[in-house]
């Protein structure tokens, strides 16, 4: 009897997937639980195991092509179906070595990719590309501040394409916000999933000398189009503050060598991740959404906190469950379990869904600020930079303290300027008042 082995429902809001590689050919003999494809999904790389014992007869996947659930992989001629009775069994995690590391720590590059095209020789432009060229040269130029201009080439927006509302068509800040808004297509029901605007077409850069180009692969476009999206339709202001974290940095040391021997890392993220967890339930401003079409907020009863996570594929960020139910030895292993299953690519779809609030330590690598993007529909995400040892005035001299730089990004359409500053004062005066972590 000839059966389908076809695309298994994945994960929730998981509808398809691009084939890394086909494990099968036609006339391998195949068992239950075989895997017979590998797929990328949005950030997760998954292997889809045979549901049947018996012949493969044909294979319809290839390798870089979209799959959608439902779509036949292969047919096989079945001696036996297992467990008949049962629904097809879901796909495993990749069983690829494991990764190693902290979270968002800097992991060895990945092997360069071979650009998928070379251009060499200067190429004519489109068509289409020379007609709109003179079209432009016939027209005025919008009017248009140059900080708006600037504005409209960072979003990826071509001004002549927005319409303005100012005084003799005039273009401002809110007309290419509101052109980025009507751009976007309809929204994917995937959570934290956001369509990325329109942009305009890149100048053919061969006329003035070779190129390289590449593909961009799933993680990256995921990424890119969330990123862009985010930033357009989210209303972002950064608070900065610095913590003082002598104490506590004692306090990881001296508690860290006794949760070692039982193979704990204690690290400044998950006392962070603790005290966020603790201060999202007194500021719940933070711990929401914002409903523009219902005009309502969404306050979330649960919190469950995002660690983003550097790994070979680039920024993936694993969420923590519950993480006020969590102290810190738990948290830490979650933090450490979660990134090295994102690095090993064993990560599954649905730990990545559902944040209510995000942490980016770059601490590893350094720098002494930086201003992250809010992972819509959440409303604010802490950037962790680098500590140092800075003079301190204790009132009578100066003393060595270990100062950590933190930066707060918020959605200035629910939280104002000064709940922003009592929150990550808040987190700042957990981090400094470390025995109020056991009082909490």
């Amino acid at each position: 009897m000839i059966e389908a082995i076809k695309l298994p429902e994945i994960g929730e809001n998981v509808e398809s997937g691009i084939v890394v590689a086909v494990h099968v050919n036609a006339g391998d003999m195949v068992a239950v639980d075989d895997t017979v494809i590998e797929l990328e999904t949005d950030k997760a790389l998954v292997e889809i195991p045979s549901p049947f014992n018996g012949r493969i007869t044909e294979v319809l996947a290839e390798a870089g092509a979209q799959m959608n659930v439902g779509d036949v992989i292969a047919r096989v001629e079945t001696e036996a179906r297992a467990a008949p009775d049962e629904p097809d069994r879901p796909p495993r995690p990749s069983e690829e070595e494991d990764g190693a590391g902290e979270t968002v720590l800097p992991e060895e590059p990945p092997e360069k990719t071979v650009p998928e095209e070379k251009r060499s020789v200067p190429a004519a432009p489109a068509e289409a590309a020379s007609a709109e060229q003179n079209n432009r040269e016939h027209r005025p130029p919008p009017a248009a501040a140059p900080s708006i201009r600037r504005l409209a080439r960072e979003l990826g927006v071509d001004i002549y394409h927005v319409k303005g509302t100012g005084p003799g068509g005039r273009i401002s800040e809110a007309d290419v916000k509101t052109h980025v808004r009507r751009s976007l297509p309809e929204r994917s029901d995937a959570p934290g999933v956001v369509p990325a605007p329109q942009t305009a077409d890149l100048p053919d850069f061969s006329r003035w000398g070779d190129v390289d180009m590449e593909k961009m692969d799933t993680v990256r476009r995921l990424t890119a189009n969330s990123t862009a999206a985010s930033w357009a339709t989210v209303p972002h202001v950064t608070q900065f503050d610095e913590a003082d974290i002598s104490d506590v940095a004692a306090f990881i040391d001296k508690k860290g060598k006794a949760a070692a021997n039982d193979g704990t890392k204690i690290t400044i993220t998950a006392v962070i991740a603790r005290i966020c967890a603790s201060a999202l339930q007194r500021f719940p401003q933070f711990n929401a959404s914002v409903d523009m079409a219902n005009q309502r907020i969404v306050y979330k009863r649960d919190v469950h906190i995002g660690i983003a996570a550097d790994t070979p594929r680039g920024l993936l960020v694993p969420v923590i469950r519950n993480a006020d139910r969590k102290g810190i030895l738990v948290l830490a292993d979650a933090i450490a379990d979660l990134a090295k299953r994102a690095r090993s690519k064993k990560i599954k779809p649905d730990e990545m869904e559902g944040g209510t609030f995000t942490i980016s330590n770059q601490g590893g690598i350094g720098g002494v600020g930086f201003t992250p993007i809010v992972l819509w529909p959440q409303v604010a995400i802490l950037g962790i930079s680098r500590s140092a040892v800075k003079p301190v005035w204790d009132g009578d001299a100066f003393i060595p303290r270990t100062m950590l730089p933190l930066s707060l990004s918020y959605d200035h359409r629910i939280i104002d300027g000064a709940d922003a500053a009592r929150f990550l004062r808040w987190i700042c005066e957990g981090l400094e008042q470390p025995l109020q972590l056991f009082l909490d």
